[in-house]
């Protein structure tokens, strides 16, 4: 990748992107925890263990080469992104509750991204090539944090210069986002239609998975319908840019963020089609039926 976008680009675009994570969050956010226990304990877990296990199940299935598969776990590990909390919002989903577990996931996955990356790369005998030392997770924890931090400060300091710049960061971010995958894609065109071929199928169906089961577990736990839908989309959206970063900047690895490029494009469509499926149909059959759950904390 040219070097100017990669060690600028991505490092600007990942801190402008949790930045204005850090624009919307309090400290009341972690503390909310105690009101939906259920919601919060649930969604966790599904985002930390069963993900990663349902990701390292479909690489196999679809035996995907080493730096592909590992690629594709780096993206498993990565917590939801405040795009979450868009859809979460246009599709009628509990925002506050989406907002809470992106705050606490962001922080639980300075640790949890680099044990499944380490296990990952392990498993696919990358260790002696590629690997995630204590000083590069030290660094991932800098990049992901620090720029929380300070947003959360701005936003206790100025809350009306953060509700100004709410939009404006989250449109910022997506152009950077864009223009990530595009030099991505440009550097990586001699293997592009492959990669097509051979990640293609494997990202859309890990997203796919990953929005139903985001839905699904959450239900059959009992909590609410609104925070089911949220739980989905937190669950469901990766942060495309953070699994893109530690694969070109902290793992000096290309290909492996060509999996977490090819969801930053897939991913919308994914989600729109799924938050559609779920106001028209679904959640509406459920409520007349009485299958889901409505009053449950």
């Amino acid at each position: 990748m040219d070097s100017t976008l990669s060690t600028v680009g991505l490092p600007a675009a990942l801190g402008i992107i949790m930045f204005g994570l850090g624009l919307s969050l309090t400290l009341g956010d972690f503390a909310r925890v105690r009101r939906s226990p259920r919601a919060v304990v649930v969604a966790l877990l599904c985002q930390l263990l069963l993900l990663p296990v349902v990701c390292f199940g479909l690489v196999l299935a679809l035996d995907l080469s080493p730096l592909l598969a590992v690629g594709m776990m780096l993206l498993a590990a990565s917590p939801g992104g405040s795009t979450a909390n868009l859809f979460s919002h246009l599709f009628r989903g509990d925002v506050a509750l989406n907002i809470t577990l992106t705050a606490i996931n962001s922080i639980i996955a300075v640790v949890s991204l680099p044990l499944v990356a380490n296990l990952a790369l392990a498993y696919f005998d990358l260790g002696n090539d590629v690997s995630l030392q204590y000083r590069k997770i030290v660094e991932v924890f800098a990049v992901v944090l620090v720029p929380v931090g300070l947003g959360m400060l701005v936003r206790a300091k100025r809350p009306d210069f953060a509700d100004r710049m709410d939009k404006p960061v989250r449109i910022g971010s997506a152009l950077l986002l864009f223009v990530i995958i595009l030099g991505i894609v440009i550097d990586q065109r001699a293997n592009a239609g492959d990669y097509a071929t051979s990640v293609g199928p494997a990202v859309t169906i890990f997203c796919a998975a990953s929005l139903v089961i985001g839905f699904l577990v959450p239900w059959w736990a009992g909590v609410t319908e609104r925070q089911a839908v949220a739980c989905s989309f937190e669950i469901g959206i990766h942060n495309a840019t953070l699994a893109i970063y530690v694969a070109v900047e902290v793992l000096d690895n290309v290909e492996l963020s060509v999996p977490a490029a090819v969801y930053g494009l897939v991913m919308f469509v994914l989600a729109a089609l799924w938050g559609t499926a779920l106001t028209r149909w679904i959640l509406p059959r459920g409520t007349e039926s009485g299958a889901l759950p409505s009053q449950h904390a």
